[in-house]
């Protein structure tokens, strides 16, 4: 009887399953000690998710008609924000019998919904415009995301100091929160009160001072200071802010958040069901970061997603968002890019998890990363499902290599922090058919980490054949040799 010499069985014996890749879901694995908590369930009386969804339809109704419009008119569909605004808007206010400035409005909308994205000067219809007949989670989504954009919606007063709008939008969760809790009709004054206080906090957290430089023009306005502290007490010692409150629940009742009426004892204002629904989501995030291990939400970027590497991906969703929430997107987006830089390929993945939740705000960034060869992969994929692509058909638009080089950096996140079988069987989601195939194609793409992971792999797997070879190819990739 003859004998087969070794890399002829392995050949014969070894086929991978042609599988798609699930990466980050091998590297999620990886952590296997798991926080569970309960789902959370909404105020009594909260309508069931579905009438919820159904009126954030009827809210978003003419931002939904104007997307499908532009969907079918492709020539027009960046037309309402670009050079050719009038004729486009024009042209969908005849086709919807809208008028002008309803198309205005209805475009933007359909922007900060997500109903349409923009990639330059062209618009597409988004993922969610065509989920929105059959999902209220993806409705739900797109009106919560028009909430949290109300200030967009509603352009400011006139002749407000930028600084204090920001203040008042900066505050107004509290006055939200206050809303929530009542229960009911809150009065205006009341609510003025309260983002008062709130504001004068702020400031007092910014340890805001007047500057030297301000003193010597006292005396010379001293009548001007006099008038101008008469109008501070009338308005609770803080300019304009009745006028921004006003501007604030008017913008937050034009995307469905509250109701504003009269009332016998003077004007007040009430939660929506969807806005109280709204402020209980968002209260609900930060006391699940909160409750977190590591008290996510004041955390860096790195020990955040190390916090939330042990939770299943729907809780880990909801620990970015409130993350997110607590920071300028600018500077969360670049904090999260500078970890994907790192070293470990397990946050690098979640930090791309993270960015999805981000959304249109992080485009530009995660497209400039596609020049850097570690966060290539990871950034193509990003880009695929952020246009539209289905998440299991995203890895096709890897290259081959490419998809190699992603199965290294995903082995290198199991090989660190998994088990030895999840090592074994990351063999399953390798595109290459053979395991002589993958070797070769490991060693061609360059990954820094290949010898760790392949003699993490030689030491785990059960076939004395295939670990043999494996560790062959990782002391040929750390001598250089073929």
């Amino acid at each position: 009887m003859t004998s087969r010499k070794p890399d002829e069985r392995l050949a014969r014996n070894s086929r991978l399953r042609l599988v798609r890749p699930r990466a980050l879901a091998t590297a999620r694995r990886a952590v296997t000690t798991r926080r569970t908590r309960p789902a959370p369930r909404p105020p009594e009386g909260t309508p069931p998710r579905a009438e919820l969804a159904r009126q954030a339809r009827h809210v978003l109704a003419d931002a939904v008609r104007i997307a499908r419009w532009a969907a079918v008119e492709r020539g027009a569909v960046a037309a309402p924000s670009g050079p050719s605004a009038p004729s486009a808007q024009e042209r969908a206010a005849a086709a919807l019998d809208l008028t002008p400035g309803q198309i205005r409005a209805g475009w933007d909308r359909a922007r900060l919904a997500g109903l349409v994205e923009l990639h330059g000067d062209t618009a597409r219809p988004g993922w969610r415009l065509h989920a929105w007949d059959r999902d209220d989670s993806a409705v739900l989504r797109g009106w919560v995301a028009l909430f949290d954009a109300w200030s967009l919606v509603h352009p400011a007063p006139e002749g407000v100091e930028p600084s204090a709008v920001a203040e008042v939008v900066e505050a107004l969760p509290q006055v939200l929160s206050l809303l929530q809790l009542s229960q009911g009709p809150v009065l205006v004054p009341a609510l003025l009160d309260l983002l008062g206080q709130r504001v004068e906090e702020l400031r007092e957290e910014r340890c805001e001072v007047p500057g030297a430089e301000q003193a010597p023009e006292a005396p010379a306005t001293a009548a001007n200071s006099a008038d101008d502290d008469a109008d501070g007490d009338a308005d609770g010692g803080i300019d304009g802010l009745p006028a921004l409150l006003d501007w604030a629940l008017e913008g937050l009742a034009a995307v469905g958040a509250l109701t504003l009426d009269p009332g016998a004892e003077g004007r007040h204002a009430t939660l929506t069901p969807l806005g109280n629904w709204a402020v209980w989501v968002k209260l609900e995030q930060i006391c699940v970061a909160a409750q977190s291990p590591a008290g996510n939400i004041e955390q860096s970027a790195e020990d955040m997603l190390r916090g939330c590497a042990r939770l299943t991906p729907g809780p880990a969703r909801a620990e970015y968002r409130a993350w997110l929430a607590a920071r300028t997107l600018s500077s969360a987006v670049t904090e999260l890019l500078t970890v994907a830089r790192g070293e470990d390929a397990l946050l690098r993945g979640l930090a791309f998890e993270a960015l999805r939740v981000v959304g249109a705000p992080a485009e530009a960034e995660v497209r400039a990363t596609v020049a850097e060869p570690s966060l290539r992969p990871y950034a193509l994929l990003w880009l695929a499902e952020y246009e539209g692509a289905d998440p299991d058909d995203a890895q096709e638009v890897l290259t081959r290599e490419e998809s190699t080089w992603l199965w290294v950096d995903t082995a290198a996140a199991v090989a660190d922090h998994g088990q030895t079988e999840l090592l074994v069987r990351h063999l399953d989601s390798a595109v290459q058919g053979t395991v002589p195939a993958l070797l070769d194609e490991i060693r061609a793409v360059g990954h820094p980490r290949t010898v760790q992971v392949l003699v993490a792999l030689a030491a785990a797997h059960p076939d004395p054949a295939l670990a043999k070879a494996v560790r062959r190819a990782a002391f040929q990739v750390h001598t250089g040799g073929a």
